[in-house]
């Protein structure tokens, strides 16, 4: 049996291909929920490893470092040695490495097998939507593809605090890596028998050279960008910034020199591709910086346990349901730039009324406010993320799905850094001659502060956010107008598709 050629010959994808993609949903939702699934684990980890301080840190950060780093490398490798190969093997090192993960003894082990999982995530993630570029050529059928891949990307890391609350009520901590091998084993048995292998005709060498300058690129950046937003300005992590942004300047020399680069330049001068990139990256900085103030709101401001507030953050994903399905139909008949610029000033419509929560506020009127955010949101950023891949040529879609979710990964690292600088500062200046201990965090002020000075915190904590929510909805305009002025017409120009890549026989 050849499955490619039935890839090959229909213009519309049929029951095997959306089978397909629902397999590759799976891992790409423990993927994305691996972010955020320590949450509510790591104390029993504590317990049981005893890691130091910075320990803890790294046990937190390492698998977004390495799975942002990885992501450009592993793209241009997909398209090289094919996709399918790729998540094959990607499933069984993020499947080995939740093992490991499980039943570390170490806080070193566990530092290091959590930065396997990002090496087996990098591998997952690119190959996952690059496929949706060869399976689905119909454009609208590929429009719901992408919107379901999108919505799966952010619903996992909304759901993996609220997966780990549950396991760990009943488990031990190990039980939130263990859920990863019935999926992962799943992938690896159906993986041959539904998708096709896909690789670039003329990709050229791996170049290795290019895959290190990538990767010490990203991470001294996307490092030092948190540590400014954790900890503030310190000469260091500056320089750690500057470092990364020098070795990228050195790799982007070195990919106009290649033959067959690891980026496609050219792609990113394209106005389809490049708008697109902005507008993700400022979406995803808008939601990213945001959601750290919206889960300590909940938390500390309203009293919410950890599993509690979880739960009340899946509520906004109504919006998700609703709007992203209203944008898809949309896109069908008007410009897709203009219906991305709507989607991202609905965005920016919900951002401002969370401006206007105090301490009073219902909680229906918070729920609200993010339903209408994140509705808009993904709406758009499933635009975004369709055009960009429509951009790209077949035997480039891996490169290209990597460059889009490593742009992703560096517009959440600068919404943490700049809209989380914006509501400390704010929180502090109102707390000023308040003791260092309350005017450190909300979350310290409610360990130590009573009466008149906690509602002092809590008050100056609302004023904060609320500028923060300000902030997001200004970068929520400037991605509509982004839109508008980059990507309209962008749809037409999409739809002319190209030849489809090569596939191989199986």
């Amino acid at each position: 049996m050849n499955p490619s050629a039935d890839f090959a010959t229909s213009p519309r994808a049929g029951r095997k291909e959306w089978t397909a993609l629902g397999v590759l949903m799976l891992p790409l939702l423990l993927v994305s929920m691996d972010v955020s699934i320590l949450y509510f684990a790591i104390p029993y980890i504590s317990q049981d490893l005893e890691p130091s301080a910075t320990q803890q840190l790294w046990i937190l950060d390492m698998y977004g470092f390495v799975l942002a780093g990885l992501l450009i490398t592993m793209g241009a490798l997909g398209d090289r040695i094919g996709r399918r190969r790729l998540v094959l093997a990607g499933a069984a090192v993020f499947g080995l490495a939740s093992v490991a993960a499980a039943y570390a003894h170490s806080a070193e082990v566990f530092i290091g097998v959590r930065a396997l999982l990002g090496v087996g995530g990098a591998m997952l993630m690119p190959s996952t939507l690059a496929l949706i570029r060869n399976l689905f050529r119909d454009p609208k059928q590929r429009g719901q593809a992408v919107a379901l891949w999108t919505t799966v990307m952010t619903m996992g890391i909304s759901l993996g605090p609220i997966v780990s609350g549950l396991l760990l009520q009943h488990f031990w901590w190990g039980s939130v890596f263990l859920i990863n091998l019935p999926a992962m084993a799943l992938l690896l048995f159906l993986a041959p028998f539904l998708l096709p292998e896909f690789k670039a005709p003329a990709a050229g060498r791996f170049d290795v050279l290019s895959a290190l300058l990538s990767l010490t690129a990203l991470l001294p950046v996307i490092y030092g960008i948190k540590e400014l937003a954790a900890h503030g300005y310190s000469p260091v992590r500056v320089l750690t910034v500057a470092a990364g942004l020098v070795v990228g300047f050195l790799f982007v020399r070195r990919q106009r020199k290649l033959e067959h680069p690891m980026i496609d330049l050219e792609l990113l001068r394209q106005k389809v591709y490049g708008g697109s990139l902005a507008a993700n990256l400022l979406a995803m900085f808008a939601t990213v910086g945001f959601a750290v103030f919206f889960s300590q709101y909940l938390q500390s401001v309203r009293g919410m346990s950890p599993l509690t507030a979880a739960l009340w953050s899946l509520v906004p994903m109504a919006g998700v349901a609703v709007l992203a399905p209203t944008g898809a139909v949309l896109a069908q008949r008007f410009d897709r730039a203009y219906v991305m610029a709507g989607g991202f000033l609905v965005s920016a419509c919900g951002f401002a009324w969370l401006s206007q929560v105090h301490t009073a506020s219902a909680l229906w009127f918070v729920l609200a406010g993010s339903a209408v955010y994140a509705g808009g949101l993904v709406a758009a950023m499933t635009l975004a993320n369709e055009l960009a891949l429509g951009a790209a040529p077949p035997e480039r879609a891996g490169s290209a799905a990597a460059v889009l979710e490593s742009g992703q990964e560096l517009g959440g690292a600068l919404g943490m850094a700049i809209l989380g600088s914006i509501g400390a500062a704010v929180y502090r200046g109102d707390l000023a001659g308040a003791p260092d201990a309350v005017r450190e965090t909300v979350g310290g002020a409610s360990g130590v502060a009573h009466g008149e000075l906690l509602d002092a915190a809590h008050e100056a904590f609302v004023h904060g956010m609320g500028y923060a929510a300000i902030g997001a909805a200004v970068a929520m305009a400037g991605a509509a107008v982004l839109a508008l002025v980059t990507l309209r017409g962008a749809g037409r120009a999409v739809a002319a598709e190209r030849e489809p890549a090569v596939a191989l026989p199986v």
